[in-house]
């Protein structure tokens, strides 16, 4: 359920636009070249430097070597930044002709170029990981600040870590996950979006097998809930529309947009048709899929094995029920014990 972006951008296509904007640096005498025909974002030119990340320049040298090094970066000052490398024999096949010389890109600039030739030279919202902020993010707003003279971003949303089992994902702690081990385990994908939605995409979670196995329950519980509201549509109770656009306003608080979503399934002062269309609109912002849910047939061969069962119990033969209810989650359903006999579930 994840919308596809109206356009997919690649930064080779771009080349032009980011030889444009380093032409633009160099014109300000933002940047320099280095001896070995590299060009720099002279950072001391730019005395907002640090604002998104509240990094100093004495703690950058640091953290900037780090970065400079593992991309191969050789410059006069470490605080600095490469928007162009100057062709070397390392490269090999690598490198573009322009009117800065044979070379090839920074990393941050590629960013800016894409940005500023599709959506123009300010946006209202630029998202990212956390490890994003410093320097990437930094210096995409140094670029393109001073190359605009115009604010870049109005706001930024930095999604924290998912860690799994207390430790980063990787394939050498074999906590690598995909969505098929889920299907695997007879786990909807969709649980793990109900289960991320459950913390603020500023919070730093921990995947764990109960903690998305609980999620799955829940999610089937939702769907349980929503499909009992009948088939039939009503309106959108405004209230409760309202308190929801206020939660995802606010710092997109899905958290407590959940928790809302429960409170109209349980409030029995509004109609059923109004909960139902209530919470599909919420689920446009959700994406769990509640107006694709239909109620599932049931066939005769698993409602045959659940009477089956039902007798057995009554009968206190625990060790037939047990056996016969392997067999019906054997065929992708799950029997749940109510009061008034069983419910059957598809997994």
């Amino acid at each position: 359920n994840i919308l596809p972006p109206d356009k997919l951008t690649k930064a080779t296509d771009y080349i032009k636009e980011m030889v444009a904007i380093i032409e633009n640096l160099l014109e300000k005498n933002i940047a320099y070249r280095s001896e070995d025909g590299s060009i720099y974002f002279d950072i001391k030119k730019f005395p907002n430097y640090g604002k998104l990340s509240g990094a100093k320049i004495d703690m950058q040298k640091n953290n900037a070597s780090g970065r400079i090094k593992k991309d191969e970066y050789e410059k006069e000052n470490v605080e600095d930044f490469a928007l162009w490398k100057s062709w070397d024999e390392n490269d090999g096949e690598v490198f573009w002709e322009t009117s800065l010389g044979k070379g090839r890109p920074g990393w941050h600039i590629e960013c800016s170029a894409m940005s500023m030739s599709n959506l123009g030279e300010q946006i209202d919202i630029h998202t990212g990981a956390v490890d994003n902020i410093f320097p990437h993010h930094e210096n995409e707003i140094a670029q393109c600040e001073a190359s605009t003279e115009k604010k870049f971003s109005n706001y930024w949303m930095h999604n924290e870590w998912i860690l799994v089992d207390n430790k980063k994902m990787s394939k050498s702690e074999g906590n690598f996950y995909f969505l098929k081990d889920l299907t695997e385990r007879n786990i909807n994908p969709l649980s793990y979006r109900f289960w991320v939605l459950m913390a603020n995409y500023g919070t730093r979670v921990n995947f764990t097998w109960d903690a998305i196995e609980s999620a799955d329950t829940g999610l089937k519980r939702l769907y349980k809930g929503f499909l009992e509201l009948g088939e039939a549509s009503g309106e959108i109770d405004r209230d409760y529309q309202n308190k929801f656009l206020e939660l995802i306003n606010d710092d997109l608080d899905t958290p407590k947009a959940i928790a809302l979503l429960w409170e109209v399934l349980k409030d029995e002062n509004i109609s059923k048709e109004n909960k139902k269309t209530t919470l599909l609109d919420f689920d446009k912002v959700f994406g769990l899929g509640l107006k694709d849910l239909k109620k599932t047939e049931i066939p005769e061969e698993v409602s045959s094995l659940a009477e089956a069962r039902l007798k057995a119990k009554q009968e206190k033969n625990y060790a037939l029920s047990d056996k016969i209810r392997e067999k019906i989650n054997s065929l992708g359903y799950e029997i749940l014990d109510t009061k008034e006999g069983f419910e059957i579930n598809k997994l």
